[in-house]
């Protein structure tokens, strides 16, 4: 039985992007109350992988928002502009679109997370994983681009949605040894998530991981008609195994961890109901692909277009094989929300 695609990676803004998603800025006299620091991969990063290696670069990406390409892998914003909209601020600006480290660019924090990444390298073996990421925040901290308060007041978000496990099964082609590479991914991440404890931030909100069986990537070959449950149930294990190291380091640590529920906030969002395939096969479909399977945003040499995008981009939850459009960012964020006032306390 087939678990997760063996090409299933996840890949995932310009320096013009300081633009709020409907928050008030949360600031008296002037003065940012919260920053948001971000780390992970295409389900966080706003703009951080290169232009001429990301498609998320290209159009037909950030048509709905904000009107052109950000580097963002969806039509509009992601789950990072959704987190700083609850926290009322604008979303942090990307690391590496970063011209000068001044008070201004980084007053309400910095976006670290690079689509493709995990905690391991992956097969985006040019770009940062996890841990190189927080080393990119350190190397700031040391020169004092925050104060202890500021770092003190901050959240931090960390997302982490498969591309382990997809690099895994691409290099070794089976499924054994998977259980023992799933509890290394969580023990890599929890060391990243204490290393951010220990700079100083005081917040921490933990990913997930989707129910992989949905996206669309992996539902294609059942014409869209239902999730995976293997791969759903894999999902599942991942959870399980990671609410129980975050409910060790809360004992360690009181308040500090926050888990974001993805997988219920997903399959709430998505309303699921396997009673009703015409349905699903409306909400597992991407809006922009290829007639033959071709990836969003793909042309021809002669730039011609090998993509489609819906009629109805309103309605749509997933917006390429992997990535929610921004309808399925904000129903995923609006099913969080209750979960995300503990970021306050």
């Amino acid at each position: 039985m087939a678990i997760i695609s063996s090409s299933f990676c996840i890949l995932i803004s310009s320096f013009a992007l300081l633009s709020t998603v409907g928050g008030d800025e949360d600031r008296k006299g002037g003065e940012v109350k919260r920053v948001l620091l971000v780390f992970g991969d295409s389900y966080a990063d706003t703009g951080n992988l290169p232009t001429s290696v990301s498609r998320s670069w290209k159009p037909p990406y950030g048509i709905t928002f904000p009107g052109k390409p950000s580097g963002r892998f969806s039509d509009g914003r992601v789950l990072t502009d959704y987190i700083a909209s609850f926290l009322g601020i604008q979303s942090p600006f990307p690391y590496r679109q970063l011209k000068n480290v001044d008070t201004e660019t980084i007053r309400y924090g910095i976006n670290f997370a690079h689509g493709g990444t995990g905690v391991f390298q992956t097969l985006q073996v040019d770009q940062p994983n996890t841990t190189r990421q927080i080393d990119f925040f350190q190397q700031l901290v040391d020169k004092n681009v925050y104060t202890s308060q500021e770092l003190s007041s901050s959240i931090a978000l960390v997302s982490l949605a498969g591309n382990d496990y997809s690099t895994y099964l691409a290099r070794n082609g089976s499924f054994q040894g998977l259980p023992v590479f799933r509890t290394s991914v969580i023990k890599q991440l929890v060391l990243n998530v204490r290393r951010i404890k220990d700079i100083g931030i005081k917040k921490i909100a933990i990913t997930g991981i989707e129910p992989l069986g949905c996206l669309p990537r992996n539902t294609a070959s059942d014409s869209y008609r239902n999730c995976n449950a293997v791969e759903n149930n894999f999902s599942q294990s991942h959870n399980i195994l990671l609410q129980q190291h975050i409910w060790a380091l809360n004992y360690e640590f009181p308040g500090v961890f926050k888990y974001l529920d993805l997988y219920k906030a997903f399959i709430s969002a998505l309303k699921i109901d396997q009673n009703s395939p015409e349905n699903l096969t409306d909400k597992l479909k991407p809006c922009c692909g290829g007639v033959k399977g071709e990836d969003c945003g793909l042309v021809d040499k002669n730039g011609v277009k090998k993509y489609v995008v819906c009629k109805n981009l309103s309605h749509s939850f997933y917006w390429d094989s992997i990535h929610p459009s921004d309808n399925g960012w904000r129903a995923v964020y609006s099913a969080l929300k209750p979960s995300l006032h503990s970021l306050l306390l």
